[in-house]
């Protein structure tokens, strides 16, 4: 069954600093999944969501010296 394009939020919970998202989540467009980061702003007119669209990033392996060749 081909995915269905939608979007999932969630509140950032992990949030450690004011440049982490306030909210995360992922957008499946054309069968692709992409991650979603959205921050809470503020302008004269009054809050809003400003956010960013992207591929996900490769989580990084942890190296041992075992497996270094020399």
């Amino acid at each position: 069954m081909e995915k269905r394009d939608g979007i999932v939020i969630f509140k950032n919970d992990k949030k450690q600093k004011e440049t982490h998202p306030d909210y995360t989540g992922k957008v499946t467009l054309n069968g692709k999944e992409l991650s979603v980061s959205l921050w809470i702003k503020e302008s004269a007119k009054g809050k809003y969501m400003s956010g960013t669209v992207q591929e996900f990033q490769k989580k990084v392996e942890s190296i041992t010296e075992s497996d270094l060749p020399f």
